[in-house]
C-alpha cells in the first residue's frame, strides 16, 4: 500500500484527519539585548495552543469522517518561521552545532509548552476522546520527548532558553499524567510560505536564507531589489560600526553576495551563508 500526504506533508498521522496550523515568528522574540524573549515565547505558545483547540470545533471539514477524526482525536500544527533570520541575528551560522543547538532548545520550548499547556485544558475540559486507549504510549512519547533534551549542548545555548524548554518538557510530562491531553499533536513545522510573506518573514520555516538579495514584484509595476533585513543587525553582532556595516550593506546590494565584501573577516562568512550559495549568493 502507497501512503500518501498533502503537498507539504506537515505530518504523518492517521487517515482522514485535519491538521490546523499556526505559526509564530521568531523574530518578533528577539529582544534589543539580542536574547530570546523566553517569557514572551512561552506565552504566545499557552495562547495560540488554546485558540487552535477552540477552533476545532469551529472549522468546517470536507468530509464527515475527517471531521469525526478530527473531534476524537484534536491534532494541531502549531509551528514558527524565521529561523534562518533569527540564526543569523545571533550571528550563528545555520549549518553549525551552536545554531543547530539553539534551533533544538527553540523547537523544544515550543513543543513541551504546548503540550504542558494542552494538558492545562484537558484538566479543565476533559481528554480528547481518544486519549483513554492510548494514554501509555502517548505518555511515553512524551517522555521519549523530555529525555531528547539531553542531546542539546547548554554551553551553546541562552541559559534561561535551556532552562525554560527543560521546564515545559517537565510539566507536560507532569500534567499529562494528572489530566492527560486535550490534543493528540500540538506542533510541527509547516513551510510557511504563504504566511511566511505575510509576516514579513525574511525566512520561511526552519530553512535558512534563500538569498541575501532578493527581487519583489510591486503591485503597481516594477520590481524592487531588496536585501535581507536580518544582515545589519548580524554585522553590528559581529562588532562591525555602522560604518563599516553600510559599507558592506551596500557591496551585497551590487553584487548580490557578502563575499568580497569590504571589512568582512572570513569566519564571519558562514554567519551569512544561503541555500543558493554558501558566500550568502
Amino acid at each position: 500500500r502507497i501512503n500518501a500526504s498533502n503537498p507539504c506533508s506537515e505530518y504523518m498521522f492517521l487517515d482522514d484527519t485535519a491538521c490546523n496550523l499556526a505559526s509564530l515568528n521568531l523574530m518578533k522574540y528577539l529582544g534589543s539585548n539580542g536574547d530570546f524573549d523566553v517569557e514572551a515565547f512561552t506565552k504566545a505558545v499557552d495562547v495560540t495552543i488554546t485558540a487552535q483547540e477552540i477552533l476545532v470545533d469551529n472549522a468546517s471539514y470536507p468530509t464527515d469522517k475527517i471531521a469525526k477524526n478530527s473531534h476524537e482525536f484534536r491534532p494541531l500544527g502549531l509551528g514558527y518561521a524565521n529561523l534562518g533570520a533569527l540564526l543569523m541575528s545571533m550571528a550563528l551560522p545555520y549549518d553549525s552545532d551552536e545554531g543547530r543547538d539553539v534551533a533544538a532548545a527553540v523547537t523544544a520550548l515550543m513543543c513541551g509548552e504546548a503540550y504542558a499547556q494542552s494538558a492545562r485544558v484537558a484538566e479543565r475540559m476533559g481528554p480528547f476522546p481518544g486519549y483513554p486507549v492510548n494514554r501509555e504510549p502517548m505518555l511515553d512519547v512524551i517522555r521519549m520527548h523530555r529525555n531528547s533534551m539531553r542531546g542539546i549542548k547548554p554551553d551553546h545555548v541562552q541559559p534561561s532558553l535551556y532552562m525554560g524548554a527543560q521546564g515545559a518538557w517537565d510539566a507536560a510530562l507532569s500534567l499529562g499524567e494528572q489530566h492527560g491531553f486535550k490534543n493528540s499533536q500540538v506542533t510541527v513545522l509547516a513551510p510557511t510560505g504563504t504566511i511566511g510573506f505575510m509576516m514579513d518573514c525574511d525566512t520561511t520555516g526552519i530553512e535558512p536564507d534563500l538569498a541575501l538579495v532578493k527581487y519583489k514584484k510591486l503591485v503597481g509595476g516594477g520590481v524592487i531589489k531588496i536585501v535581507n533585513n536580518t544582515v545589519p543587525a548580524a554585522l553590528m553582532k559581529l562588532g562591525y560600526t555602522p560604518e563599516q556595516t553600510s559599507e558592506i550593506v551596500s557591496y551585497i546590494d551590487a553584487n548580490g553576495k557578502i563575499d568580497g565584501a569590504p571589512f568582512v573577516k572570513p569566519e564571519h562568512i558562514p554567519v551569512f551563508d544561503c541555500s543558493l550559495a554558501t558566500t550568502g549568493g
